[in-house]
């Protein structure tokens, strides 16, 4: 279905998606969500050309204009809630395989744990899972949904971040690289990472990921809520968390929060 009168073509996605097209919504994770609840199948896909109430992880609002790419996909993995932060990384990869496709030469696209893209070093894109679990009386620990939600920098990007920000077209993209043409891209690497976690786990997503991985090996700043630690970025663990090595010798494996170089 679509919204509004914009004469722009449809991406062009793969069978597998069914298409939510909208003009403007609150979150496009929301109206995933919504529709989630109301049985929405695999692969639905919510994409929106602006958001009024666009959202980051912990409830940090993501400004969100028309030109650049945001939307959510609902996902029904038969898998238990433990691995549902893998999708994550396996979303990064088909996105920073998307982006490859399409940026110009000389935007390196690398990994900033745990959810973000890096073009050149600044970030350019996020990824947001949320997710509900299969009602009481289904499988303990079962995943009845996940949506996977994505915002790209295309065409422009925020100023005042914490975090230096940049889009595709300040790296140099023409205005043939649009947020449809992402999202087309996008569609189509999804399914094929996907089918690689289904059948490979998540050992060959950590692995490509960690190839290209923002400050691996070196001295980073992680920002908790309730305290900030510096170490070596030395590792991620078989479950996706980061492994910070401290100067007294130890380390610390972190499951969320927020990265500085």
């Amino acid at each position: 279905m679509t919204g509004g009168s914009d004469p722009a073509p449809l991406p062009k996605l793969p069978p597998a998606y069914r298409l939510v097209a909208l003009e403007t919504t609150d979150s496009t994770n929301e109206e995933a969500k919504r529709l989630a609840d109301q049985g929405a199948e695999d692969g639905t896909l919510v994409w929106a050309k602006s958001q009024t109430a666009g959202r980051g992880r912990r409830e940090r609002s993501w400004v969100s204009p028309p030109g650049n790419l945001y939307f959510s996909v609902v996902t029904r993995p038969d898998c238990p809630v433990q691995r549902a932060a893998e999708l994550s990384f396996v979303s990064a990869l088909a996105l920073g395989d998307a982006i490859g496709s399409v940026a110009p030469p000389m935007c390196e696209v690398t990994y900033k744990w745990p959810n973000d893209l890096l073009f050149n070093g600044r970030k350019g894109a996020g990824i947001l899972l949320e997710l509900a679990l299969k009602p009481d009386g289904a499988e303990k620990g079962q995943l009845d949904w996940l949506v996977v939600g994505i915002g790209v920098n295309v065409t422009s990007y925020p100023e005042d971040t914490a975090f230096p920000a940049t889009s595709l077209r300040f790296e140099g993209a023409t205005a043939e690289v649009t947020d449809a043409a992402v999202l087309e891209a996008f569609a189509r690497h999804l399914m094929a990472w996907v089918d690689r976690w289904l059948e490979g786990g998540f050992g060959p997503v950590r692995r490509v990921w960690l190839s290209h991985a923002a400050g691996l090996g070196e001295e980073i700043e992680v920002r908790l809520p309730k305290e900030t630690l510096s170490g070596t970025f030395k590792d991620l663990d078989e479950e996706g968390g980061l492994l910070l090595g401290l100067t007294d010798g130890s380390e610390r494996r972190i499951t969320a929060g927020d990265v500085f170089f």
